[in-house]
């Protein structure tokens, strides 16, 4: 992106690594965090589900927050799983030069 927007992303995640150290009782993010990773997956679940009736029903103002707090809960169920977003970014980088049906099989063989 020309705007740079993707450091929004960034501070993100240094935020939450802030609230992460947070009483669960003061922050949304150490609670979801302090009830483990099947919770944290379950939110990021009911985000989706929501996001996609949103993308069905076609309101873009509705698509946009939902897309948000989809990425909000993602980036907090990998850290209720202790796998850095660096890593997912490796994982992606990766696949580059790949189509899509090679990287599946990819992981079927492996």
């Amino acid at each position: 992106m020309a705007d740079n927007r993707l450091d929004v992303l960034e501070r993100l995640i240094a935020e939450l690594e802030r609230r992460r150290a947070a009483s669960p009782k003061e922050s949304y993010t150490a609670k979801l965090l302090s009830q483990g990773p099947h919770k944290c997956a379950k939110k990021l679940g009911e985000e989706g589900v929501e996001l996609a009736l949103a993308i069905v029903d076609g309101k873009r103002k509705d698509v946009r927050a939902e897309a948000a707090d989809v990425l909000y809960h993602f980036l907090v169920a990998l850290m209720a799983r202790e796998v850095p977003f660096a890593d997912v970014m490796e994982e992606l980088e990766g696949r580059f030069g790949l189509s899509g049906l090679e990287e599946k099989a990819r992981r079927k063989a492996d």
